[in-house]
């Protein structure tokens, strides 16, 4: 087993998590204290304004600057919060921050500096784990399922587990332990960006804007005919793919509630392309602090609705304990993705390792 640290910062632009893992990439022996520090505000304009870039800028070069050193000093923090020396760390897991994703072009773009943090914490870093996956014909995304598929060993199945970041991925788990993932939609992105724009928050806290309007019905049925959602998995989405200008016209509460129902509407869509129907869908992200984005989805999928916390896991940080758990087992050349995951041609490892 290794002591592996997950790093992970979503398209949402939130911050960064970091969490402890022991595992040795195939079984999880302990899920370690977990930490989340936001991004100051001027690292969050340069992140955005590198989104969409697929060349090197200035623009890129300082906002992959100012990421590397948001993850080392939350990294250290974490250190010395929990009093765990980085000594004991066998490896760390570097997801990077997503700025360009265009899987239909080859190309995905992980921003951060690995040979550097690795320089700077003085532990092995494995970072670029979605690189290899594009290059072969894969979406690069969803990464986390083959984690999903660990930590649900002893849970009901059939399964779904939906991760609401920026945008929303799916993970179906089969009574046999096979695996079916992709994106539903849009996650949390459009409407931190409408509330953003039209409320002046960063997002909407606990859905409370969201739950004091009105959803557009009409529009609402418009979005639901969108062609992605008919698209046969696997897809992947950008963050920017699915935006907010479809509620424009609206109230700030109605525009955020009527954005908060095509994100669950997005997810009860999902369903069409599940093999066997599901026992429950398990919440975790950032949507699942939104008590307006659960009873949406209860409400869209007819389902049973948990969330990670209710099964005793830790949703702030399932994906950053989830990157610890794949930079293993890339260390170990275990695959990453599957066929019924990304559509790789063949199951795929990946990640480039560095050196302190």
């Amino acid at each position: 087993m290794m002591r592996a640290l997950g790093l992970m910062s979503g398209t949402s632009v939130d911050g960064v998590d970091v969490a402890l893992i022991e595992t040795d990439g195939e079984r999880i022996a302990s899920l370690g204290p977990c930490l989340t520090i936001p991004y100051a505000d001027d690292v969050r304009r340069l992140i955005r304004a590198a989104f969409g870039a697929e060349l090197p800028t200035d623009a890129t070069r300082a906002a992959e600057r100012a990421v590397t050193d948001a993850h080392a000093t939350a990294v250290r923090r974490w250190s010395a919060e929990q009093r765990i020396a980085l000594s004991t760390i066998d490896l760390v897991g570097f997801h990077g921050q997503t700025i360009t994703h265009r899987p239909e072009k080859r190309f995905t773009w992980q921003i951060g500096d690995g040979a550097a943090l690795a320089r700077s914490l003085g532990v092995r870093v494995v970072n670029d784990l979605r690189s290899a996956d594009v290059a072969s014909g894969g979406q690069g995304a969803p990464l986390v399922p083959v984690y999903h598929a660990a930590l649900a060993r002893d849970l009901p199945r059939p399964l779904a587990i939906v991760n609401v970041g920026g945008v929303a991925n799916v993970t179906w788990i089969g009574a046999d332990d096979s695996l079916l993932a992709f994106d539903t939609g849009p996650g949390n992105g459009p409407i931190d960006d409408w509330c953003m724009r039209r409320a002046g928050q960063r997002y909407d806290k606990d859905g409370m804007l969201a739950a004091t309007g009105t959803v557009d019905r009409t529009r609402l049925a418009r979005f639901s005919e969108h062609r992605f959602f008919a698209k046969i998995p696997p897809k992947s989405l950008d963050r920017g793919d699915f935006g907010d200008a479809w509620a424009e016209g609206l109230g700030a509460a109605d525009g955020a509630a009527t954005l908060t129902a095509g994100t669950a509407r997005a997810v009860a869509l999902a369903a069409r392309h599940f093999p066997a129907p599901v026992v429950q869908w398990v919440i975790c992200g950032g949507g699942a602090r939104n008590p307006t984005l659960l009873r949406a989805i209860a409400e869209e999928t007819r389902g049973k609705v948990v969330t990670a916390a209710d099964l005793g896991w830790d949703g702030d940080a399932l994906e950053a304990h989830a990157f610890g758990f794949l930079a293993v087992r890339s260390l170990r050349g275990l695959p990453l993705t599957f066929p019924t995951t990304t559509g790789a041609p063949r199951p795929l490892t990946g990640g480039t390792l560095h050196l302190p």
